[in-house]
């Protein structure tokens, strides 16, 4: 149930976190998609408005009468107003003579001077969206727009030696159109991407997750097989020194080190000093001087080296540690883990810790259960 839960909130982390980004740059997106499309429509608008202009100033040079020049004009460019752009003709009073809808012929050009002005910057390719989008806004509020589509002004190129000059517009509602349906593509987009990318998430923590909690699971069967072993190895030790106590007489004692010294010789100053083996809790060595440990803490020491200390004790009851300790089978107070497979040994009323390092730990494990 745990996993269910976690698993639950990693998914809905994940759909927060994208959420959260996604309406951050869809915006951006947005606007820097829509304004490259706006620029296209611009810069086709300004080409074609001055093809227009210079057709129509070839035709009056080549001395073609200025009606029938309009007339063609109008002919050309009628009913091409539902286009994304398109162009009309005005001359110098502001009245349109020429236009793709007939009913405006002859009627004051209405344009957005600002707009106009703000469109012919050099850095304005940034910010056409929302130029467009605030004049857009404005003719919607306009109760003088009746018509069935909403247009601007947004490029002029008077024609040479004549009173007529060339406008390109841009249908406004066909952009928006055109931005909506942009919009929609990436609103689609980014759900299908962000679908794919929460769910490719999940499914990779749930699989990364499985792999740590099966690898957290034989990690910890090996370490309760260590604690068994442990528990094994403590048990043993406590039974075989129950088996001392209970065999604690002179003859046993005697059967025990037969086959080792009963007692050494040590040292405490000067003095010479027999201590019997079964005193001993523990020997170790410091500084190249070997120092004999019984059980009620006298401390003494012995010329001795720790090698040949070893061969005269009896290998059943002394277990050589490692370079520095040998240590009593009666000594011992707890067996305990430490580190990657060593053992460490505390030694009873004494503040001795022994470790026993990883190659000898087998070895002293077969040693208590001699």
């Amino acid at each position: 149930m745990r996993k269910d839960k976690l698993y639950f909130l990693t998914f809905i982390s994940i759909s927060v976190i994208f959420l959260i980004i996604a309406s951050l740059s869809i915006k951006y997106f947005i606007k820097v998609s829509a304004n490259q499309l706006i620029e296209v429509q611009l810069e086709s608008s300004k080409r074609e408005a001055n093809e227009f202009a210079k057709l129509i100033n070839y035709q009056l040079a080549g001395g073609i009468d200025r009606k029938v020049v309009i007339d063609n004009v109008q002919n050309t460019i009628e009913n091409t107003h539902n286009e994304a752009s398109f162009i009309c003709v005005f001359n110098w009073s502001g009245k349109e003579v020429c236009n793709p809808d007939k009913t405006k012929v002859g009627q004051k050009v209405n344009s957005d001077q600002s707009l106009l002005n703000s469109l012919n910057e050099e850095n304005s390719s940034d910010k056409l969206y929302d130029l467009l989008l605030n004049v857009k806004n404005k003719t919607e509020d306009n109760d003088d727009e009746r018509d069935g589509f909403k247009s601007e002004i947004v490029y002029i190129s008077p024609v040479t030696e004549s009173d007529l000059i060339v406008a390109a517009h841009v249908n406004l509602n066909e952009i928006s159109t055109q931005i909506s349906k942009l919009k929609t593509s990436f609103y689609t987009i980014f759900a299908l991407m962000g679908g794919l990318i929460i769910l490719s998430s999940f499914f990779a923590v749930r699989i990364i997750g499985s792999y740590y909690e099966k690898q957290l699971e034989e990690k910890n069967t090996s370490l309760e097989s260590e604690l068994i072993n442990l528990s094994k190895l403590n048990t043993d030790l406590v039974a075989y020194q129950q088996k001392m106590e209970e065999n604690d007489g002179p003859e046993t004692q005697e059967s025990a080190f037969e086959t080792g010294k009963k007692r050494i010789l040590t040292y405490i100053r000067n003095e010479l000093i027999p201590t019997s083996i079964n005193e001993i809790a523990y020997i170790y060595t410091e500084n190249t001087i070997t120092y004999v440990v019984c059980f009620d803490g006298k401390k003494s020491t012995s010329n001795t080296s720790l090698d040949d200390m070893f061969t005269s004790l009896d290998a059943s009851l002394f277990f050589r540690a490692n370079r520095q300790f040998i240590i009593s089978i009666a000594a011992i107070e707890k067996i305990i883990k430490y580190g990657n497979s060593q053992l460490k040994i505390l030694v009873r009323d004494a503040d001795v810790e022994i470790i026993i390092s990883k190659n000898k730990a087998a070895e002293f494990r077969q040693w208590l259960n001699i």
